[in-house]
């Protein structure tokens, strides 16, 4: 068990809470835990892009798109004391609109579509039949956005998942159980369906994430809280757990053994561009719309509703694309992306980086400013991340752009930001700039990073020695139990004090001196040669004077220093190096 990012710690005790009708709380679970889901599973799924251009962003956009549901409902969330609080269809409606703004490439709409479709009907009530009849919806409107529907697609997986959730018995949770295991079972017998699936020994990407989310639809109505690191249900793996052994051609095996990128990107025929924008128009400019890019181009999905629409197509005339986007209604964050070139920057970006000498800058993603202050001194450009929410990848793209740096190191301090961060980095990269993703656990790991960080070193091997240094430093934390808990070290009471050791409860006490000396005499038990101690907003410098006593008595070899970080997030962070 892992704490929360506020410093207390707070999970259901005893068994699952199987919920038996979905409310707003359970919807804002459902999206973070699919969030989580798909950052765990987001390379995974790149690696399975193959339909309908190899362009290996299957995961990416579907973790970009599902980011911006998340955000736009906990835009809902963000003032716990406001009144009413959200309810139902509010919130189901937010992670709609949050998913067609933010949806990324053909699986990204598909899945918004999903999406609006689902709380179309969930709006009407979140009990089990109106979950039958949301997920029914959600299948009939991904096939509608979809001009030409291919099956053994995400559409494919969302219609079997629908047609087996009618026909589950009673209960909110059997429905979302057998909805999720239907799209197990239907992502399996994907590549029976698409022939270039079977021919490189994969099942369809898009479907691999629409799995994912059901997946955590089910993990959410059964209980499971959004708290540390969530695994995808083990059932859910792609090759083993979905049982795929195609064996595929040696000339293009699965991406997870070698690379599709021996096949071209963009074969004999297929349109150069792919064209993404929103659209604000009536709904009686889309049958000319769909009948005239229908004609420039394929893949062309288009969801939405309610005068907002997010319009994809692959096209040879991008500009005719847009132009069709003018006659029908207002266009507006036009994205237009060249196949070849994408691929081209992608595949050189690495190799410019090894020829030219380019300015270096290290991203450093702290709370507190005490904290902020340090990484500054020690040489770091500062992300100032809220307490209360994690920045999103765009945040943390637009602070790397904001270094003006062409190679960057990323330190993030916080597990919890590793899928942002490679969805992150994976548009930068296209950009041209040459990332490194340090995902530093603690900032006192980040902390050890920055010291041995020099700019004159070439890229490679400085970022091997602040690996190694972060990767030296054992961190922990203190935390307070907002209620009571099973933890790794037993059962913990609202208010007790707990000692976090590499992200697991190791001790549970009465008081914060108490349990972090508890805490340094396992950690020094393991050898270390130093203790860095950053103390908390509010903490009492008494603290750690005692801390550092104690460190002098039991370990005189043992060096101390102690800093004020400013951090809401936990009264006292330890790092032993």
């Amino acid at each position: 068990m892992c704490c929360s990012s506020t410093g207390h710690i707070g999970v259901p005790s005893g068994g699952d809470l199987v919920l038996h009708t979905l409310d707003a709380p359970a919807v804002r679970t459902w999206c973070q835990l699919a969030l989580r889901a798909l950052g765990q599973a987001r390379e995974e799924i790149d690696a399975l892009n193959v339909y309908p251009v190899p362009d290996g962003d299957t995961g990416t956009n579907l973790y970009l798109t599902v980011e911006s549901a998340a955000a736009e409902v906990e835009s809902r969330f963000a003032d716990p004391a406001a009144a009413p609080a959200p309810g139902l269809a509010d919130t189901v409606r937010a992670m709609a609109r949050g998913a067609l703004v933010g949806a990324r490439g053909n699986s990204g709409v598909i899945l918004a579509q999903w999406l609006r479709g689902t709380a179309e009907k969930l709006a009407e009530g979140g009990g089990a039949d109106q979950l039958r009849a949301a997920l029914q919806r959600a299948a009939d409107s991904a096939y509608q956005a979809v001009a030409e529907p291919v099956e053994g697609t995400l559409l494919t997986v969302a219609r079997v998942a629908a047609r087996e959730a009618v026909r589950a018995g009673d209960g909110l949770a059997q429905v979302a159980d057998t909805a999720h295991r239907a799209a197990r079972d239907a992502l399996r017998h994907t590549p029976e369906q698409l022939a270039v699936l079977a021919e490189n020994g994969v099942v369809d990407a898009g479907g691999r994430g629409l799995v994912a989310v059901l997946g955590a639809l089910a993990d959410a109505v059964t209980g499971q809280q959004p708290m540390g690191p969530v695994a995808l249900r083990g059932d859910v793996r792609v090759v083993e757990g979905c049982e795929v052994h195609l064996r595929p051609p040696a000339a293009r095996r699965h991406p997870a053994l070698g690379s599709l990128r021996d096949a071209p990107l963009v074969g004999p025929g297929h349109p150069a561009f792919e064209v993404i924008y929103l659209l604000d128009a009536p709904d009686e400019a889309l049958p000319g719309l769909r009948e005239r890019l229908g004609r420039l181009g394929d893949s062309l999905v288009i969801g939405g509703g309610d005068g907002l629409w997010n319009v994809h197509v692959h096209v040879d005339d991008a500009g005719a694309a847009v132009e069709a986007g003018v006659e029908a209604g207002r266009p507006h964050q036009i994205r237009i992306t060249h196949f070849a070139e994408a691929a081209a920057r992608a595949g050189t970006a690495a190799e410019r980086g090894e020829r030219e000498e380019r300015a270096r800058a290290v991203l450093s993603v702290v709370s507190g400013e005490g904290l902020a202050e340090l990484c500054e001194q020690a040489g770091a450009v500062v992300l100032h991340a809220d307490p209360d929410r994690r920045p999103a990848s765009a945040e943390l793209a637009d602070a790397v752009r904001g270094s003006a740096a062409r190679e960057v190191v990323l330190l993030l301090n916080d597990p919890e930001l590793r899928a942002a961060a490679g969805a992150a980095a994976d548009q930068l990269r296209e950009e041209g700039v040459r990332i490194a993703v340090l995902p530093t656990r603690s900032p006192v790991q980040g902390l050890a990073a920055l010291a041995v960080h020099e700019g004159g070193r070439r890229f490679d091997e400085d970022v091997v020695a602040m690996t190694s240094a972060a990767g030296a430093t054992r961190y922990a934390e203190l935390a307070v139990a907002e209620g009571e808990s099973w933890t790794m070290a037993g059962v913990c009471q609202a208010g007790d004090v707990l000692g976090l050791i590499d992200g697991d409860v190791a001790v549970i006490g009465a008081g914060l001196a108490e349990v972090g000396e508890s805490v340094l005499d396992r950690m020094l038990g393991a050898g270390g040669e130093l203790v860095t101690l950053i103390l908390g907003e509010g903490a009492d410098r008494a603290l750690a004077d005692r801390l550092v006593a104690h460190v002098r008595q039991q370990r005189p070899e043992v060096d101390s220093v102690v800093f004020h970080g400013g951090q809401e997030s936990t009264p006292l962070l330890i790092g032993v190096e």
